[in-house]
């Protein structure tokens, strides 16, 4: 499967030139469309304040928010115009509570969803909810942009942190197409003989099934070192020099399908190479 539908939302002007220069590579690699969504979020939350202030305050943020769209549409249009790619943006403004089913629902229709890391310093609480909706809602898969290192679409090694979960095997079948170009796939598995299997070697299977594929495949047994699984990934990801790293992503609600359990929020805070996931 090639990625075919690229989209990204982006809601501040310091992750424009950042996330376009990520997600270029990939358009003009596969020949790709890229759509753009400007968001502009209305974050008023009605009842706090004094009598009289709440249409106020309702139509300052209002105003705030649609400029906020129209400056960023305005970044992405200078950029993508000097492009030859084929690309697509739409400014929209948003309340915090729409911004869910908003991305949920453009995000469904995409190959791959690009977004910048969720956590970190000038974070604002919008940014998670986005990642999170992309996958859980919208089910696309998502590469999360670090910012540090640009993602390529031919790697030279990938991690794969494996542990037989479907999620994990979703994330795998997603990213295919960037294992196959890898020179180098690495699965790892942490703390092997907790992970069930009907074989001896737990990675034995999903190594035969990707070399198959024509992938080149090695299989890194780790013991449970640091108290912490996102700690031993991130290490690991820095001692094989990865380009990229490929995980499922897990939630704290299977019900409510939301809000990202504690080793994927983890990961991606200490990320310094592109995390794709999907759940």
């Amino acid at each position: 499967m090639a990625y075919k539908s690229i989209f990204t939302v982006i809601t501040d002007l310091a992750d424009v030139g950042p996330v376009l220069e990520g997600a270029l590579p990939f358009v003009r690699a596969e020949g790709a469309h890229l759509d753009v969504l400007c968001l502009g979020i209305d974050r008023t939350q009605t009842g706090y304040y004094f009598a009289g202030a709440t249409a106020l305050m309702h139509e300052e943020t209002l105003l705030q928010a649609q400029s906020e769209a129209k400056d960023l549409e305005r970044a992405v249009r200078d950029r993508l115009g000097q492009t030859e790619v084929s690309w697509g943006v739409d400014a929209v403004v948003a309340q915090t509570a729409t911004v869910a089913g908003l991305v949920a629902r453009r995000a469904r229709f995409a190959d791959l969803v690009m977004l910048p890391k969720p956590y970190g310093e000038n974070r604002t609480m919008d940014a998670p909810v986005i990642v999170e909706a992309a996958m859980f809602q919208g089910q696309a898969p998502v590469m999360v942009l670090p910012g540090q290192k640009a993602p390529t679409t031919t790697p030279d090694r990938v991690v794969i942190a494996w542990n037989q979960s479907t999620e994990a095997m979703s994330a795998i079948r997603r990213a295919l197409p960037l294992l196959l170009a890898a020179k180098e796939v690495n699965v790892l598995i942490v703390d092997p003989q907790q992970h069930s299997s009907d074989v001896a070697d737990p990675g034995e299977e999903l190594s035969t099934m990707l070399s198959r594929h024509g992938a080149k495949v090695e299989i890194s047994l780790v013991p449970r070192s640091l108290p912490r699984i996102s700690d031993l990934i991130s290490r690991h990801v820095s001692d094989q020099n990865a380009d990229m790293l490929v995980m499922g992503a897990y939630g704290h609600s299977r019900f409510r399908e939301a809000i990202l359990g504690g080793a994927t929020r983890n990961l991606l805070e200490q990320a310094e190479v592109p995390v794709f996931m999907a759940h």
